[in-house]
């Protein structure tokens, strides 16, 4: 009897490996260490929530800047923690209120020149971090890890 091909058959029951879950962890730890140190080379200093809006302020580049409710729809907390955020950023010269023209009573995010410098400074300590991270890797292994990454986040994606 022949065994069932693997690229046709339906994945079965995933069980959470307790070893897996802890090395994921513990590389997401380093990745975020590592990035830290690359960003304090560049003088840098934001926190992991301030660096995910200033992330989400950029996705929206081609379409009008987002509203306080739609950060705090993205980031998954409440209005009031938004307006902290963007008050700390707003401090650091790298995102500025500006009224909706459509509605004064509208407030919408933008980025500054400063906060776009900044994300590409972001961008770099975190391609730096991940080289760093991947160095002990073949350019074949970091190919087969690419591809199980994308699957992993392409995955997550359809079921959010």
């Amino acid at each position: 009897m022949s065994s069932p091909d693997p690229a046709t058959t339906e994945p079965g029951p995933v069980r959470a490996d307790p070893d897996l879950a802890e090395q994921l962890v513990r590389l997401t730890r380093r990745m975020h260490r590592a990035q830290q140190r690359h960003m304090e080379d560049l003088d840098i200093a934001l926190t992991p929530a301030q660096t995910r809006l200033l992330r989400i302020v950029d996705h929206y580049r081609d379409q009008p800047p987002p509203r306080m409710a739609d950060l705090a729809a993205r980031l998954e907390v409440v209005p009031r923690a938004v307006t902290t955020l963007v008050d700390a950023l707003e401090a650091k010269d790298t995102v500025r209120r500006v009224p909706d023209p459509a509605n004064r009573r509208v407030v919408r995010i933008e980025l500054t020149e400063t906060g776009r410098s900044t994300l590409r400074a972001l961008r770099g300590a975190r391609r730096a971090a991940a080289r760093d991270i991947l160095a002990p890797l073949t350019a074949e292994e970091r190919d087969v890890l690419g591809g199980l990454l994308s699957t992993l986040v392409d995955g997550a994606a359809t079921r959010c």
